[in-house]
């Protein structure tokens, strides 16, 4: 078991988030709320790890319908964080997973909470900024119409960058964690680049998921498509098994969307040529869930498989109509009958 100087440092993990002015701090009833959650999840009573009842029922089917304001609405029966990570112990008495677990669901909510904020103060982009792109443009429809839409695509497209960033330091993290490993960046890395020549360099490559016991390096992919977009990127893709092998490594292939195509298969025997292996579609997630044992497969199953999964269902669907709106106060997107409010 843990010891209580260890689980206070997970306490502390778990409840902060970055530095400065921006930093996320989890209240006490975010954390309570959260940990309730997780006991829930996993079939206990609040009583076995000493936790009062929430004061009310989760206003939702599951954890992504509930809204922000709900988890910061317990404060008159939230425990003190000294009660939570005594609590926090009770649970991982009763399985060693149930730290991990909790660790997991505060990071999700943590990044979802951060990306409100950035939502909110992403500031609005200025002709400065995108006035030379007219250029290209001007003349094929109203001035004013053009510079909003110049205005809008540029917020748009910082915020998918913004997204994007935030779930790569969410995404994979909680993937190898669930694989036993841990993301290892390049400049750690065991692996080193081939030249092309096929001679080692210093140079590290970045693991999605290392688990050093076992030997094994995994590469993680949503989906292998035979998208141009990717097409420079492919022949290092390629390369990375090669390196893994070089390095003393199994590689590991797990892509999670079983949609077939060339670069698939190209990419799964690349892995498999060099004594890797490879997991697609159903077979990842099962593989994962082996991995990951009976508590961290049910965070898999209720927090990262069903989103993805929907996600990907509505993929060919026609586009909604949207209809985009900002004022002083709020930014509004529109489409049909839903509504997506953004406070500024």
């Amino acid at each position: 078991m843990a010891s209580s100087t260890s689980l206070k440092q997970i306490f502390s993990k778990c409840r902060f988030l970055g530095s400065g002015a921006r930093r996320i701090i989890l209240s006490e009833s975010e954390l309570f709320a959260l940990m309730s959650i997780g006991v829930q999840d996993l079939g206990w009573k609040p009583g076995e790890l000493d936790l009062p009842e929430l004061n009310e029922t989760m206003p939702g089917e599951n954890y992504y319908q509930i809204p922000f304001q709900w988890f910061d609405s317990h404060e008159g029966i939230a425990p003190t964080s000294q009660i939570l990570i005594e609590a926090l112990a009770k649970g991982v008495s009763k399985h060693n997973d149930f730290s991990l677990y909790f660790q997991n669901l505060c990071e999700l909510h943590k990044r979802r909470t951060k990306y409100q904020n950035i939502l909110s103060l992403q500031p609005r982009p200025t002709m400065d900024q995108v006035g030379p792109r007219s250029l290209l443009e001007y003349g094929i429809c109203d001035s004013q119409f053009l510079s909003s839409w110049m205005i809008w695509r540029k917020w748009i497209f910082d915020i998918d960058n913004r997204s994007a960033q935030e779930t790569g330091y969410l995404f994979e993290p909680i993937l190898a964690s669930c694989l036993g490993g841990e993301t290892i960046g390049a400049r750690n890395s065991p692996v080193k680049r081939l030249d092309q020549a096929g001679n080692l360099t210093t140079a590290g490559r970045q693991i999605d998921c290392y688990v050093g016991e076992d030997n094994l390096a995994y590469e993680f992919k949503l989906r292998v498509t035979i998208a141009a977009s990717g097409q420079g990127r492919f022949p290092e893709e390629l390369s990375f098994p090669q390196e893994c092998a070089a390095a003393g490594l199994t590689p590991v292939l797990l892509v999670l969307d079983p949609t077939p195509s060339f670069r698939l298969d190209n990419l799964e025997k690349a892995f498999i040529d060099v004594g890797g292996r490879s997991f697609i579609g159903d077979d990842a997630w099962l593989h994962m869930e082996d991995k990951a044992g009976d508590v961290m497969s049910i965070f898999l199953e209720k927090y990262i498989r069903p989103p993805l999964a929907e996600m990907a269902a509505k993929e060919n669907l026609p586009l909604a109509n949207i209809n985009l709106r900002w004022s002083e106060n709020e930014i509004v997107i529109e489409g049909g009958t839903e509504k997506y409010i953004i406070p500024r």
